[in-house]
């Protein structure tokens, strides 16, 4: 229970630092969503959605945690690896996640429409996948859902 307890104190503290750059990217108007990329209990990648500020429609919180990753570990492998991202990820990110070899990946709050995870399907489940990806949903999504309401609710 107690190793429990532990995994649990780790997703919830990488889950805060993903968030803090989910503001990050709110401050600059894009949509609300951080991802920090974890190695034996250090950060190796950081990003948040900033697809509009760099005019590239793949510059998802993910893709971005995952380049600066390989980038700073000259390896587009990145077996041994958690993914914490605050909204659940979409097909394009669920397939970057099994390319890169990532093992792990903890997401906060529910994309109802295009997440691949859990709610537009169980993209990790295809049997033609050479390599699986362990998840979990669900580490403070009330606080990433709140984030992301009131992003909208202040654009609208």
């Amino acid at each position: 229970m107690q190793e429990q307890e532990q995994q649990q104190a780790q997703d919830e503290f990488f889950m805060r630092e993903a968030l803090g750059l989910a503001q990050q990217g709110a401050a600059l108007g894009e949509v609300p969503v951080g991802a920090v990329l974890v190695r034996a209990g250090e950060i190796i990648g950081r990003g948040y959605n900033s697809p509009i500020s760099l005019n590239d429609p793949s510059a998802h919180a993910e893709v971005q945690a995952i380049r600066a990753a390989a980038g700073a570990l000259h390896n587009y492998r990145l077996p041994d690896t958690t993914l914490y991202v605050t909204l659940e990820p979409c097909h394009m990110c669920a397939g970057l996640i099994v390319h890169a070899r990532i093992a792990r990946v903890v997401f906060a709050a529910n994309e109802p429409r295009a997440g691949a995870l859990e709610s537009q399907g169980c993209f990790f489940a295809h049997s033609f996948l050479n390599h699986k990806v362990r998840m979990s949903g669900g580490v403070l999504a009330q606080e990433s859902a709140q984030l992301l309401k009131a992003f909208f609710k202040a654009r609208r």
